[in-house]
């Protein structure tokens, strides 16, 4: 998506899920950010998991993946 539409799904999805569970599967970070919990996922098995804050303090692969798209 580009930056407009993704802005636009985004805030969409944000109104949806107050309130409510939702498990969202993204591959761009920004999608998730604001997420109350993200768990990272590596081959199949869980790696992490925290809020944004806490894993990239953590320094571990979402850390490094938040650089690599961030740069």
């Amino acid at each position: 998506l580009d930056s407009a539409t993704e802005r636009l799904v985004q805030s969409a999805i944000n109104k949806m899920q107050q309130g409510r569970t939702t498990i969202i599967i993204a591959h761009r970070l920004s999608t998730i950010q604001n997420a109350d919990r993200i768990i990272v996922l590596k081959e199949g098995k869980i790696i992490e998991q925290g809020s944004h804050k806490e894993l990239i303090n953590a320094s571990g692969e979402y850390a490094k993946l938040n650089q690599q798209q961030f740069q």
